[in-house]
């Protein structure tokens, strides 16, 4: 650029030496008409010698000017370089107040201009990923080709490091549904709905793929496990409902019926009936009672008083007042001993605990002969026990023995009329109180049911 420069201004200077040799040309031309021949000679020389002065010194103005010139142009190309790259902070230094000076002044405002542009743009793609990121859905864009564009962190979470863009998406999730939903709406250009099972293990999603307007496609993925499990859980609990009152129903029914067929009944039939029919009837009233209480601890309006309560003393008052309980049963409610640490408990609440607790044990336990309550401090939480000496109970059980109408033994719950959602409510009134429960147990070797409950400040 320096050499076509410097080749243009010094044409223009040779340019302009001619001119200056023509006009001069045309004035000794006339001066020689009215001038001697001596005086012609001697303009003459002098003009050449000028000519020659004035290239002199043009020849260097000339090169000075045309490297001016060039280094300016070289930086408004190494500017303009500098922003094809990316680079939007570079800018000129104008110098002077000529045109070349404005052109850089124009320069830089345009690419000031770009950077804000840009930096908008790029603060609105952060604001726009942050939002997808936040999102409980999992998000994937899919390019035309079938390649991951862009994955929110849900996503990434449950595709682990299979999933990065540039990849295919048929090796980084291999659910069918997911795939041929995604397919049908880069295809097709259709919105399309789904269901993905295999995605996660345990987990279910729904799918909704759309195309873009770009082209490609966009899949959203909404986790639908718990509603899934609240469903399912509400359909065995109307299933165990109505199957633990159609059987005494069923029993008082038959019984009334034949009853009522019998014109002579015998008394002491009639006496044996009666009774089938009220112990049904109270089996249906303590179902009855069971589902109000529990429905009352999973409600969200459900309230504990809690107080600071000495360990010692929640055992041995549950030792006095539930004592009646296995009076007539021939089995020894005794303690193991309990610290005299405060917790933070409801009275009541603790009473109900204790109550089922007990309960349960008599039934399933009452060959052990013997009940023992106790409790110990561990850490900044005490530590409830009431254990039995029966049968036990098996390990696969003791995952599952809190669960609602779950039974280890169906014929056994139904002879001693249990209704399977005593250990249930204990479950809640603890985890109410901020504690935990869980069970243990060996075969041949009793049952244990632990729960803890917080210190008290």
């Amino acid at each position: 650029m320096k050499s076509k420069v410097f080749t243009k201004l010094l044409g223009l200077f040779v340019l302009l030496l001619a001119f200056n040799t023509v006009v001069m040309e045309i004035v000794f031309s006339r001066m020689v008409r009215t001038t001697a021949g001596d005086m012609l000679h001697l303009l003459a020389r002098q003009a050449l010698w000028s000519g020659l002065i004035a290239l002199a010194v043009a020849l260097p103005l000339a090169a000075w000017a045309a490297r001016a010139i060039s280094s300016r142009l070289d930086r408004v190309v190494a500017f303009a370089r500098r922003i094809a790259e990316g680079d939007l902070s570079a800018r000129l230094t104008p110098v002077g107040q000529d045109e070349i000076s404005k052109m850089e002044a124009a320069l830089n405002l345009t690419a000031e201009r770009l950077g804000q542009s840009f930096a908008e743009i790029e603060s609105r793609r952060q604001e726009l990923a942050a939002m997808l990121d936040s999102m409980q859905e999992a998000v994937v864009a899919i390019t035309p080709e079938g390649n991951v564009r862009w994955s929110n962190a849900v996503m990434q979470r449950i595709a682990g490091t299979q999933i990065r863009p540039g990849r295919p998406l048929v090796l980084s999730l291999r659910d069918p549904e997911l795939l041929a939903c995604i397919r049908a709406a880069l295809d097709l250009r259709e919105v399309r709905f789904g269901r993905a099972s295999t995605l996660s293990p345990g987990r279910i999603f729904e799918i909704n793929a759309a195309p873009l307007p770009s082209g490609g496609a966009l899949a959203v993925l909404h986790d639908v496990t718990r509603i899934e499990t609240a469903e399912k859980s509400r359909r065995d609990f109307i299933a165990n409902v109505s199957h633990e009152l159609r059987t005494p129903l069923t029993s008082i029914q038959g019984y009334v019926e034949t009853l009522f067929e019998d014109p002579h009944p015998n008394p002491e039939t009639t006496r044996e009936f009666l009774g089938v029919i009220l112990k049904n009837a109270t089996r249906m009233n303590r179902l009855t009672e069971d589902l109000l209480a529990l429905a009352g601890v999973e409600s969200p309006d459900y309230k504990l008083i809690l107080q600071p309560a000495r360990a010692s003393a929640l055992v041995a008052d549950a030792i006095e007042s539930l004592g009646g309980l296995v009076v007539d049963s021939g089995v020894e409610l005794e303690s193991s001993g309990a610290p005299d640490a405060p917790v933070l408990a409801d009275p009541d609440a603790m009473n109900q605990v204790f109550g089922n607790l007990i309960e349960n044990a008599l039934k399933y336990g009452k060959s052990g002969k013997r009940i023992r309550i106790g409790a110990r401090q561990i850490d900044a939480e005490v530590e409830f026990t009431v254990q039995d000496f029966g049968p036990g109970i098996a390990s696969e059980h003791l995952s599952r023995i809190f669960e609602r109408f779950y039974r280890v033994d169906k014929a056994r719950s139904r002879e001693s009329g249990g209704t399977g959602l005593g250990l249930a409510i204990v479950k809640h009134i603890v985890l109410t109180h901020g504690g935990r429960v869980w069970a243990e147990s060996e075969l041949g070797s009793g049952a244990s049911f632990h729960f803890t409950l917080p210190l008290a400040p």
